[in-house]
């Protein structure tokens, strides 16, 4: 009789000892698809910001429990043809934008620029420091100095003189200005594109900026148009590259796998309560 309780005993503390298990991985379930709710709602709210790149969640799974090593000795003649591995849940592993070229949007701004391809604008901090960025949509200041709309001024930065009558934006960057009473334009400087070896790996800062990281690479600049970095478009704004159909699909799934968690900490909950009740 003595041995019977002990072996119930140790069953008992086995299982309870999986429902635990069963409590932590859908804890981290949870936690990731909360990670994952956070990223699309970040995407649906810059549905209208210029030069958004949407983020694409990533998961991976945790290490697991190996009990039965695939491959092991299941006797002295044979081997176990399939392991027993029990997993401890998952997690985000990466929150990856995606360069998808947005939609044009025209302005009819002659300040406003798109880039059709790849590559980043450079912005200049009041520090020195150069960001890069897709938000095309620049104006002057009170001293004719071309910025973006914080007030940064547009690598490697450019004055129009105060009797332009019209600016001329080219495809490969050049910035020409017709000033009253003259027929010839003048060239001012060249605007050029800015690339990334691994631009994922670039830091969104706020304010539509990125900042280089070690996981980027250093910046390379281009003419636009060369060296397959893209062209400028005058007069036009690149749209938010987020899709709302995809979004509230990917939030449904979110929201279900989540509550699916849920119900697996409450059914584990309650596999724990009957076990408790047994002893």
């Amino acid at each position: 009789m003595g041995n019977i309780l002990i072996s119930i005993t140790f069953f008992i503390s086995l299982n309870s000892m999986a429902m635990i298990k069963a409590l932590n991985t859908a804890a981290t379930g949870m936690a990731a698809q909360e990670a994952n709710l956070n990223a699309i709602s970040n995407n649906i709210a810059n549905v209208n910001t210029v030069g958004f790149k949407k983020g694409r969640v990533e998961f991976e799974d945790l290490l697991y429990q190996t009990v039965q090593d695939p491959g092991g000795r299941s006797s002295a003649n044979t081997k176990y043809n399939v392991g027993i591995q029990i997993g401890t849940g998952s997690k985000v592993s990466a929150i990856r934008k995606e360069f998808i070229q947005g939609s044009p949007q025209l302005t009819k701004n002659p300040f406003d620029l798109m880039i059709r391809g790849d590559g980043f604008l450079g912005i200049i901090l009041g520090s020195g420091e150069v960001r890069y960025t897709r938000d095309g949509s620049f104006n002057v200041d009170n001293t004719g100095t071309l910025v973006n709309s914080s007030g940064n001024k547009v690598f490697p930065g450019f004055t129009f003189p105060p009797n332009t009558k019209t600016v001329n934006i080219s495809e490969d960057g050049k910035v020409d200005v017709y000033i009253n009473g003259q027929v010839e334009p003048n060239t001012i400087g060249n605007i050029p594109v800015f690339t990334f070896v691994n631009p994922v790996g670039l830091r969104s800062t706020g304010k539509n900026l990125y900042q280089v990281s070690d996981s980027s690479g250093s910046p390379l600049q281009h003419v636009p148009g060369v060296d397959n970095a893209g062209f400028l478009q005058q007069g036009a704004l690149e749209s938010s590259n987020v899709s709302i159909m995809n979004e509230m699909t990917s939030m449904i799934k979110a929201q279900r796998a989540f509550e699916m968690n849920s119900k697996v900490m409450g059914v584990a909950d309650q596999m724990l309560q009957t076990i408790n009740n047994i002893r």
